[in-house]
């Protein structure tokens, strides 16, 4: 996505690995990839299963868009490449989580294939989960706790996920949270089995 600029920079090698580490920890490094209409759920959802695995007694650390944009993307807005840009420093900072052995979670709508599959690649097999957090326009629009939507359909937020800009919904997600039959609880127990099903915990 972006080439290298700096030059004399030379990758050092650490001296505990990933794996001392996930044995340590007890848990595999792994990084779950919530994306969703503005308004979905995927903050609500990343959050409570933060809560659950940390009563397991399990690391896990929530990567929020919002707080995100508070201070390391600051800088950039919602034109689509400062989205791209915008995936690819997260994508970056959650392999860094992932690799320490914490299980990371990133509730951002990242409405790009192609920028989500950037951090599928980086993460490589096994260790890089998308979910799907489904919800319809309709429903988003309903909930809309910051009065988004409100502000899109009057044209004061340019470049809407949902409404004047586009949204890819994932091909092939490793787990679907359908939020319009589930509850939270469920949706949590759906991710938690995924993960014991895959050896994660």
């Amino acid at each position: 996505m972006t080439e290298q600029k700096a030059t004399n920079v030379v990758w050092h090698e650490h001296t505990v690995k990933r794996e001392e580490r996930e044995q340590l920890l007890k848990q595999k490094g792994v990084v779950l990839w919530f994306t969703g209409l503005p308004s979905s759920g995927k903050s609500t959802v990343a959050n409570a299963l933060a809560r659950r695995l940390h009563q397991e007694g399990r690391l896990c650390y929530v990567l929020d868009g919002d707080n995100v944009r508070h201070g390391l993307n600051k800088d950039l807005g919602f034109s689509p490449q400062d989205r791209e840009e915008n995936i690819r420093r997260i994508s970056e900072v959650a392999a860094l989580f992932a690799d320490s052995g914490a299980i990371t979670t990133t509730a951002f709508v990242s409405p790009y294939r192609k920028d989500r599959d950037f951090c599928r690649q980086l993460l490589g097999p096994g260790r890089f989960f998308e979910v799907y957090v489904k919800t319809s326009v309709e429903t988003c629009e309903e909930r809309d706790p910051k009065g988004l939507y409100k502000k899109a359909r009057n044209g004061v937020i340019p470049e809407f996920t949902g409404i004047s800009a586009p949204y890819e919904a994932p091909l092939h997600p490793e787990i679907i949270l359908e939020t319009e039959s589930l509850d939270v609880d469920a949706e949590v127990n759906l991710i938690l089995d995924h993960l014991r099903e895959k050896g994660v915990i």
